[in-house]
């Protein structure tokens, strides 16, 4: 899907990204995520299809109100820009959520590579807004963690999907792939932080992600007075992504080289 990309920069200075830590993040996100279903969408079923579709729609739903960003409004235009990172974090969860739902590993692998490489374009054209922002992140991390592992990292349930092992899940074309992805994003958020230009993140009903079916999920159990602190926010930033690379490090090696995808 093409998008028109802005880049910014400018800002303060922080120190060099810390290596990833082991954390308690993984819990609260996976208290956040819907609990998937007990087997995977059967490949071309009716179901599948409809899951497929509603994505592909909210993504372009995405798009299109990123490039409004942009954009000069029309009249009678229904489709609104983005003001923030916050409110484009709260559809992208949406998104994240149904996936996570689906249970279906040849549904979420694509769509959530795809999710995550957007979200550098993304980050790189608002204020940073670090509690949507890194609430976004530790999901996908989880997801991903969990898809190479085929098990939840935190529950260690077996994923739908991987009854049989790990055949239907990231290839290694896929976790090349990632590896750039994550990469990428733990470089950017350096940069983005380094702008100072992060937005005030008041506390309101639209900071609960609504899932597909419409009900509320709950956010990471941290409390918003936390990203007041910016030793918190920093501790943050080194976790970036912190379980997809131990284990992309267990599947692809320590010392294999992270390819340039641009």
């Amino acid at each position: 899907m093409d998008e028109t990309k802005h880049r910014e920069g400018g800002g303060f200075l922080l120190p060099s990204l810390p290596s990833p830590a082991p954390s308690a993040s993984s819990s609260q996100v996976a208290s956040s995520l819907p609990h998937p279903r007990s087997q995977a969408l059967r490949a071309g079923g009716i179901k599948e299809l409809k899951v497929r579709k509603y994505v592909e729609e909210r993504l372009l739903h995405i798009s299109r109100r990123y490039v409004k960003k942009f954009g000069i409004p029309e009249p009678g235009d229904d489709v609104v820009g983005y003001d923030s990172m916050k409110s484009l974090c709260k559809d992208v969860q949406g998104i994240i959520n149904l996936l996570w739902r689906a249970g279906t590993p040849s549904l979420q692998i694509p769509y959530f590579l795809y999710v995550a490489n957007e979200m550098n374009t993304w980050l790189d054209s608002f204020a940073f807004s670090p509690k949507a922002t890194f609430s976004v992140l530790r999901k996908l991390d989880h997801c991903f963690a969990s898809l190479m592992s085929g098990t939840d990292i935190d529950t260690g349930e077996t994923l739908p999907g991987f009854e049989q092992g790990l055949k239907g899940g990231l290839s290694r074309t896929d976790m090349v792939r990632c590896q750039s992805v994550v990469a990428q994003t733990r470089v950017l958020i350096v940069d983005v932080m380094n702008r100072g230009d992060a937005d005030e993140e008041e506390e309101d009903d639209d900071d609960a992600p609504t899932d597909a079916e419409g009900g509320s999920t709950t956010e990471d159990a941290v409390p918003s007075t936390l990203w007041d602190d910016d030793d918190t926010v920093y501790m943050e930033v080194g976790r970036v992504y912190e379980h997809t690379i131990v284990k992309l490090g267990e599947l692809l090696g320590e010392g294999n080289v992270v390819l340039d995808e641009s």
